[in-house]
């Protein structure tokens, strides 16, 4: 048997099974989701049926309204963070209000079900100066910091997660007009970039691309030094590597480049909807926390306009 957390996994039956497996085929198809988010629910959606069948509940119809309020007592007894009790019951919550739609249910016993107030974090952000200080950590003319320094510009520049980063192919990149194309499944959106971005991208491109995928034939913008295309792991390493060469002492991630991109355009007058569109946040509460943020903090801690456009 195998224990997570305090639920214990048997061969679970596969009536709450087949349900899932359907819910994530409504997801994909009807949907149109991602397919983070589609791990997500599964991953949140078997916890919850190994929690039943630890209790010998094997068939959805036979949960009842206190088997989910125990599944999220457990939660919380088991000192898992709100966000996490919030977004297992938010799975919950879709995959009952699926099954009604579908006539596999008639109830929605999800519904009582009240998820834990989240106090939302202030965004981690970078002063003008510690940007500089890291934009320009890799200055050489090595391949690897022709790369880096492309790479780490294009992600100021567009506020882009790392996984778009390095999924980018050449064929999203527009240099003539200055804009990458971000896909995820079947949607898309369109971000521009400065003439720093550019200017970096093209040293790149003029050559150090080609050496470094060993003149192989590749659609991957940005390559490892092995040729392969880039992890997320390995950009992880090159950012801390590079903040730590800039003396930064601030706990430095991809994501505080995203949050710095987005907090710099909102302070300048930059409206929520046209950042929101460029993060692709589907929803603009998300983008408002930038909105949000003290304006005299911002103030201090930002210049008055993106220093690297």
């Amino acid at each position: 048997m195998i224990y997570i957390r305090g639920v214990t996994q048997r061969g679970v039956s596969g009536y709450m099974e087949k349900e899932i497996k359907a819910f994530i085929a409504y997801l994909h198809n009807v949907k149109n989701t991602s397919a983070n988010t589609e791990m997500s629910y599964k991953r949140d959606l078997e916890k919850v049926q190994h929690f039943m069948a630890d209790r010998g509940v094997h068939e959805t119809a036979a949960i009842s309204e206190q088997d989910l309020e125990d599944y999220v007592k457990y939660l919380e007894d088991n000192k898992f963070a709100a966000a996490t009790v919030s977004r297992n019951i938010a799975s919950l919550k879709a995959f009952y209000h699926y099954m009604v739609q579908e006539g596999i249910a008639e109830e929605d016993l999800s519904e009582p079900l009240k998820a834990p107030k989240i106090e939302k974090k202030v965004p981690e952000i970078m002063s003008p100066d510690e940007v500089v200080r890291l934009l320009e950590q890799p200055s050489g003319d090595s391949p690897k910091e022709v790369r880096d320094k492309a790479m780490l510009e294009l992600l100021y520049a567009t506020g882009i997660r790392v996984t778009e980063l390095i999924t980018l192919k050449l064929s999203d990149i527009n240099m003539q007009m200055n804009f990458i194309l971000c896909r995820d499944r079947n949607k898309e959106r369109i971000i521009p970039f400065g003439m720093e971005a550019k200017n970096a991208l093209a040293r790149y491109l003029d050559g150090t691309r080609d050496e470094m995928l060993e003149n192989k034939s590749s659609d991957v913008l940005f390559a490892n030094c092995s040729g392969q295309p880039m992890s997320r792991q390995g950009f992880w390493k090159l950012i801390k590597f590079y903040a730590k060469k800039a003396d930064i002492k601030a706990d430095i991630t991809p994501h505080t480049l995203r949050h710095s991109f987005a907090a710099h355009l909102v302070e300048n007058g930059a409206d929520l909807r046209s950042v929101q569109e460029m993060l692709g946040h589907s929803d603009i509460s998300t983008t408002q926390i930038y909105a949000n943020l003290n304006h005299s903090h911002i103030r201090e801690v930002y210049a008055k306009a993106h220093p690297r456009g």
